[in-house]
């Protein structure tokens, strides 16, 4: 199979030997803003035109339509969003007439809501239908159950993580031989050290109030309680009482309107002392240098991930990393005893345990220069393996191409 490069560097296979050019396949997603489901989605869809393949994209609109467009898709503006039972009835019949019109071939649905919709019209028009798991929709009452189990649904159910596919097979044990797991992909041409200057770095050490020569540990994430800030919050006061001097910790993420998590995280900084060591510094934009710019970044969750971007994108920056060992985070970072010491590519810890943090951050902070070295090779070589974009898209492609061609069994729900 040959490749084309795309702009940003991944490669996507050609139309000249690709099965799926020619056809014309529908992803239908609430809005195609920032996330990780609407990142996904428009990834696919230049991977599809790269193929040959017609990218329809039904969804209401938002900031990526542009480069959705930019990159071969067509935006098929579409009420997605609504949870509305009456209107999602109507927008069966609404998007079982687009696809008849413009010829689909098969659906793929990345929410729950428009699931229900999708695989109303696919049914209605025997076209092959398709979910991702972008997150663990696991439900605690029966409405929610049966209103998750469209995920499930699918002639093929894509999962983002072994995790994920565990708990899908654990609510719907009927869907375990449709199961697929494609880890989400990262950019490594954009998330590479080479790629980000030494400016942007220090662009973002400047707005986050760090001084030259403090060391930066990263917390990326949103300000919310599972996520762990307070775990590091504890673990750098433990440090800071140890002796550790020389080190910011760095809170990056939006409140999303938490305003009384803000206030509790606040006070506990001012609790243990922290001001000026502990730094609060709201959305980051440029991830790739904030990953460049840490010494050890932290995703100290406490309830399951249903993948671990973050760990991901901070290894193939060469950063070390320090995870909670819970969800689907462990399947991305290499640790003993799973591996032997020296196939380490980070430090997995028990949930919530702020002294196992600590004394891992501790010993990421110290290694030497050859440790670090090796270290940051294998995590890079680590992720490009496993958890690349062109993986993930050929990986799907694949996946749709099995099911047209019959060597996928169709499903009967």
């Amino acid at each position: 199979m040959s490749f084309a490069s795309r702009p940003g560097g991944a490669a996507f296979p050609t139309s000249h030997y690709h099965p799926l050019a020619g056809r014309t396949i529908l992803q239908i997603i609430p809005e195609l803003e920032a996330g990780g489901a609407e990142r996904t989605a428009v990834d696919v869809a230049e991977g599809l035109t790269e193929a040959g393949a017609r990218a329809l994209v039904a969804t209401e609109g938002g900031r990526l339509v542009g480069e959705l467009q930019a990159k071969g898709g067509v935006w098929v503006p579409f009420p997605a969003a609504t949870k509305n039972p009456f209107s999602m009835a109507l927008n069966v019949r609404r998007l079982a007439r687009i696809c008849h019109k413009e010829k689909v071939e098969l659906v793929h649905a990345r929410s729950r809501a428009p699931a229900w919709v999708g695989l109303g019209a696919a049914r209605a028009l025997n076209l092959p239908f398709v979910t991702t798991y972008h997150g663990s929709y696991s439900g605690r009452s029966s409405v929610k159950v049966l209103y998750n189990s469209v995920m499930a649904r699918g002639d093929a159910i894509i999962a983002n993580s072994h995790y994920t596919a565990d708990l899908i097979r654990s609510l719907y044990p009927q869907s375990a031989d449709r199961i697929r797991v494609i880890h989400r992909g990262t950019d490594f041409m954009q998330f590479s050290p080479g790629a980000v200057t030494a400016e942007r770095v220090e662009a973002l050490r400047k707005a986050w109030g760090v001084s030259p020569y403090e060391r930066v540990v990263l917390l990326a994430a949103r300000l919310t309680g599972w996520k762990g800030q307070k775990v590091l919050i504890e673990a750098a006061a433990k440090l800071r009482d140890g002796g550790l001097s020389d080190v910011a910790f760095v809170l990056a993420g939006d409140a999303q309107g938490r305003d009384s998590y803000v206030k509790e995280l606040d006070a506990l900084i001012g609790a243990r002392k922290l001001q000026g060591m502990v730094h609060r510094v709201g959305h980051c934009t440029d991830m790739p240098a904030a990953f460049l710019a840490a010494s050890v970044v932290t995703v100290p969750s406490t309830e399951p991930e249903a993948f671990g971007r973050s760990a991901v994108e901070a290894q193939a920056m060469g950063t070390p990393v320090v995870v909670s060992d819970l969800g689907a985070v462990p399947e991305t970072v290499l640790s003993p005893p799973t591996v032997p010491p020296q196939e380490r590519t980070g430090w997995r810890i028990p949930p919530g345990d702020a002294d196992a943090l600590a004394e891992s951050i501790g010993e990421a902070l110290s290694l030497g220069a050859t440790a670090k070295a090796g270290l940051s090779a294998r995590a890079r070589a680590h992720v490009e393996r496993h958890f690349s974009l062109e993986r993930m898209v050929g990986s799907t492609l694949d996946v749709y191409s099995a099911l047209l061609e019959g060597r996928f069994a169709r499903g009967t729900s």
